[in-house]
């Protein structure tokens, strides 16, 4: 069977070259599943290599899956026209790292006392024996988050450092603690015989390397290794790839260094670049014909790929042509770049030029996303957000609006029982059933209920003490409403008061993005003058349903868009601090070549238009910042020129740098607001201003922030 046909000149010699180690390097849209996928379709076919002969290694279970059904296409297409399925026996070592290593664990795990009737734990099960591993030791202190811990520890296994080892080189108090958890939690998970994910891995390392029998045994079995994604492999990892590769060294990887952006779950991308070093007599083959983008987007994004050091040498071509140069837009603030973005995507779909499907907007931090919902919805445009939840449905999120709801209305019950033990006050299920009964009785709301809940017989001190406390917060919060403090100094007020930010900051890298995410809501509420007024928006807003359709906008972060392509990609948010992110700042320029390569993941999404955008201000952390530029930008030379979008007035800066002038307002003037449309001023109070928009809402907005154009 010829398997050569429909591929290009560099895709044929993969597979004409079927012997010794091969290096592809697969850039952006070049068809290297394809490739990967007709060379082992070769090797059976016309090479006499038998399916179980062959390890192919993917990195998701989908990946898995859709190469081993397109190899059934190519080795039976006859049986498939038939209606056939594809039989689970067939290549039986095609998979992902961990459904390998479970497999050679169950086999053979018992030479070094793995029992093959292990259970795998997942994150919840390993985080309930950290929990209970910190018990048995004895150690409370709040600082030890287990979250951090289980983080640390699962480091620590990818780099296949033992807890021996690593409390030998512990030196920070952090480190000794987990030192002790560590060594605690493989005792407890050894007697309960389980193992966790980096287990399957870790122990997968331990059986090749200690037993030359079993290791042999599977050399011998396995004549072709194939490695897809090899630029994300971890250390252990790549150590089982070195132990199972035998004399013949009949290993091909397949992988583009360009696109490594996961070193903060262990990839190493040095893995690739050294793989020529640790197999001599390589053959490399470059994959660069590209068949995703277009000509101008690929010359873009390689414009800043090439300004980092570590990588190979490589350069995307395509024959389907220039197409629409790569637009760079420079907004004004927030507001504004979300506004012309979901004003871009409307006036495309409304003319029949595109399908809400056919975009694609992706940003560096989720906590981005909250003002692009915003203004989505409010042009009723429908969205998904692909790898994260919508940004009033993030539970920090809801835990906030929960709080601001039962001091707005102290009979919601829904939103007590969300907050009661948030965070956590010893409260269990039986105290919080009993305080409900009471209160059922008392006549009073619930925060009245809370302030009194000494006076039941029916709960312990303790409870009583720790319902009481809440009860005044709410109380001191409802008062703060009473004097019309603004929504965002509530909320404010509410984090550091329940100290709220220490309770997210587990340590893990979501934490901060957690923090990101509360830093978010404080910035939207600014624009509401009243706690009312945001309730009702924000109820709005996480109920909103667009009309069911299976064409909507994708909303999602660069790491999230990695193997997705678009027609059109709007990138947002295109500052320095933001991306590259602030941490880059302080690190080395490891950090920096990483958030360069996600720009060009990110570049290279786009099939036929790339937008990027970048704001003059951005709210953020409850502060207006005045970043410049992103260095992405100048990358690609772009200077000064930029193509401005939006019809906003924009207020002109005062004389200190920080702040804005505020217009002067009348009643009776009509305004525009970019979230809420058209409407006439009705009342002023201050830097308050209450607007009777033409869709019937009234809303009291604060000045400072909600974007307002004069129109007459």
């Amino acid at each position: 069977m010829d398997m050569r046909e429909g591929l290009n000149a560099e895709q044929r010699r993969a597979l004409e070259v079927s012997r010794g180690p091969v290096l592809i390097l697969a850039g952006a849209g070049s068809g290297k599943t394809k490739t990967l996928t007709h060379r082992i379709a070769n090797l059976i076919a016309n090479e006499g290599i038998w399916p179980q002969e062959i390890l192919a290694v993917t990195f998701t279970n989908k990946a898995a899956r859709e190469m081993r059904e397109r190899l059934w296409s190519l080795l039976e297409p006859a049986k498939l026209a038939q209606g056939g399925t594809v039989p689970r026996s067939f290549m039986p070592w095609m998979g992902t790292f961990h459904g390998v290593c479970v497999r050679l664990l169950r086999l053979d795990g018992e030479k070094i006392g793995i029992r093959s009737n292990f259970v795998i734990y997942d994150e919840d099960d390993r985080l309930g024996l950290i929990k209970k591993s910190l018990k048995d030791l004895g150690l409370h202190n709040k600082q030890i988050k287990p979250r951090a811990i289980s983080a640390a520890i699962s480091g620590a296994k990818n780099q296949l450092i033992t807890p021996v080892e690593y409390r030998e080189t512990a030196t920070f108090p952090f480190q000794k603690d987990v030192a002790a958890i560590y060594e605690q939690y493989e005792t407890a998970k050894t007697q309960a015989g389980a193992l966790d994910f980096d287990d399957l891995l870790l122990e997968t390392v331990r059986l090749l390397r200690d037993d030359v029998t079993v290791r042999e045994k599977w050399r011998t079995q396995f004549k072709h290794i194939l490695i897809d994604e090899y630029q994300d492999t971890n250390a252990a990892q790549y150590a089982i790839v070195k132990y199972l590769v035998n004399d013949e060294r009949n290993i091909c990887v397949v992988g583009d260094d360009w696109q490594s952006i996961y070193s903060w779950r262990g990839a190493d991308y040095t893995n690739i670049l050294n793989f020529e070093r640790d197999f001599p007599g390589t053959t490399v083959i470059k994959l660069e014909q590209n068949y995703r983008s277009t000509g101008a987007i690929l010359d873009a994004a390689h414009q800043v790929i090439t300004k980092n050091v570590e990588r190979t040498d490589k350069k995307l071509w395509t024959d389907s042509g220039k197409g629409l140069p790569v637009e760079i837009h420079e907004v004004y603030d927030e507001a504004e770049e979300a506004y012309a973005l979901a004003s871009r995507i409307q006036a495309q779909v409304t003319i029949g030029a595109r399908k809400y499907g056919d975009f694609a907007v992706l940003y560096r931090m989720n906590a981005l996303s909250y003002i692009l919902e915003r203004s989505l919805l409010s042009m009723h445009i429908p969205y998904q957000i692909i790898g994260g939840v919508r940004f009033y449905d993030r539970a920090e999120i809801k835990d906030m609006i929960a709080y601001l709801r039962l001091v707005y209305q102290p009979a919601d019950i829904m939103s007590f029982t969300r907050i009661v033990n948030v965070p956590k006050r010893s409260l269990g299920a039986t105290s919080v059933e009993k305080f409900l009964a009471w209160q059922a009785t008392t006549g009073m709301d619930i925060i009245s209920s809370l302030v009194n809940a000494d006076q039941t017989s029916s709960l312990t001190p303790r409870a009583k003490t720790a319902l009481v406390r809440l009860g005044e917060i709410l109380r001191t919060a409802q008062i703060k409403v009473q004097d019309n403090v603004s929504p965002s100094e509530l909320i404010e007020w509410l984090l550091d008061t329940l100290q709220y930010r220490d309770y997210v900051l587990d340590g893990t890298p979501a934490s901060e993005e957690r923090i990101e995410n509360l830093d978010s809501l404080i910035s939207d509420a600014r624009t509401f003058a009243s706690v009312s007024d945001f309730l009702e928006e924000v109820s709005l807003m996480s109920s909103a349903d667009t009309a069911a359709t299976d064409e909507k906008v994708t909303l999602m972060t660069l790491h999230a868009a990695k193997g997705l392509e678009f027609p059109v990609v709007w990138m947002v948010g295109l500052e320095e601090g933001i991306f590259p992110h602030s941490r880059v700042f302080d690190a080395g320029p490891s950090e920096l070549e990483e958030e360069r390569r996600l720009c060009y993941v990110g570049m290279t999404r786009a099939r036929e238009e790339l937008h990027m955008s970048y704001a003059s201000s951005r709210l953020q952390h409850g502060q207006r910042d005045y970043n410049m530029p992103s260095r992405f930008l100048s990358d690609m030379g772009h200077k000064a020129a930029a193509i401005p979008l939006g019809a906003v007035n924009r207020a002109p800066r005062s004389d200190v740098g920080e702040y804005f002038s505020v217009p002067d307002y009348d009643i009776g003037d009509r305004v525009k607001s970019l979230q809420f449309g058209t409407g006439e001023i009705v009342d002023i109070d201050g830097l308050a201003v209450s607007i009777k928009f033409e869709n019937g809402q009234l809303k009291k907005l604060n000045v400072e922030y909600a974007h307002l154009e004069k129109l007459n």
